[in-house]
């Protein structure tokens, strides 16, 4: 998988930034995030198959992104919160 990401990377001409091993805080929004999803849903469900699991992670995406409101984004859900940005930012004509 990951000679994937790099020949896709590669193609695309971008280039990827990798945290050092053990060092969570360089990227301390993604590893706040995956503490939440376990504490909130994975560590809380047994699934019994990939399309259960599949099934009740999509459900928690939903409600995470569109009911649920986040105190970083002012006590709008994220969708709120781009659909706001995206108002205030679009691009001005010349």
């Amino acid at each position: 998988m990951s000679h994937a990401v790099a020949e896709w990377c590669a193609e695309a001409g971008v280039d990827s930034v990798f945290i050092d091993p053990g060092s969570p805080w360089q990227n301390a929004w993604i590893e706040s995030f995956n503490s939440r999803l376990r504490d909130e849903l994975l560590n809380l469900w047994h699934f019994d198959s990939l399309l259960e699991a599949q099934v009740i992670i999509e459900d928690h995406r939903v409600d995470y992104n569109n009911q649920r409101p986040h105190s970083a984004h002012g006590g709008l859900t994220p969708a709120e919160f781009t659909a706001t940005w995206t108002t205030i930012n679009q691009p001005q004509p010349a």
